[in-house]
């Protein structure tokens, strides 16, 4: 398995098959922003909104791939307001249920996490259901819970559930209470 970093173009070029991606996890149940049934149009039109971000500098894109197909993902999304320049937001981390449980969601994570310190990035957060298998990665990377908001997001069968808020900081230690 490969993990790279997409520009622009690369997004639109691979908006197939990273509609792909997502279609598998919304049909797995994964909590990613979208309900049920989530067709690959609808996906791809989304992936493809993504490129204007990723080539303005607001969001980064990695997929991980197995030859030519894309079996994960993990995106970055920076603040545009001066006050916050310091963060970024983990967004979408998936691995394609069938390629689950070979360390690509943690490969995916370390490269995010390594390509946010050497951009100065100093602080991280993610928000991801309550309960899921993403939790355990998160903790075992080193991610401190911050707290739970109730019904905060809707599963993909329309169920509001409970989201957990992480955070973690990057390179020096954490600034004192």
């Amino acid at each position: 398995m490969t993990v790279t970093r997409l520009d622009d173009a690369e997004v639109l070029a691979r908006a197939g098959d990273l509609a792909h991606l997502l279609t598998d996890a919304v049909r797995g149940g994964a909590s990613v922003g979208f309900l049920a049934p989530l067709d690959d149009a609808a996906a791809a039109a989304w992936w493809t909104e993504r490129a204007a971000a990723v080539a303005a500098g607001r969001l980064a894109v990695w997929v991980a791939h197995d030859g030519r197909r894309v079996v994960g993902t993990v995106g970055l999304s920076f603040p545009d307001k001066p006050n916050s320049r310091h963060r970024a937001e983990l967004v979408k981390l998936m691995v394609h249920r069938g390629a689950r449980g070979r360390g690509l969601g943690r490969a995916l994570l370390a490269a995010a996490e390594a390509a946010a310190a050497a951009d100065g990035v100093a602080l991280l957060h993610l928000d991801t259901e309550t309960g899921s298998p993403a939790e355990r990665l998160y903790r075992s990377a080193g991610w401190t819970r911050a707290g739970v908001i109730p019904d905060y997001a809707a599963s993909p069968d329309g169920t509001p559930r409970p989201t957990s808020l992480y955070y973690k900081h990057l390179g020096a230690a954490p600034p004192a209470a």
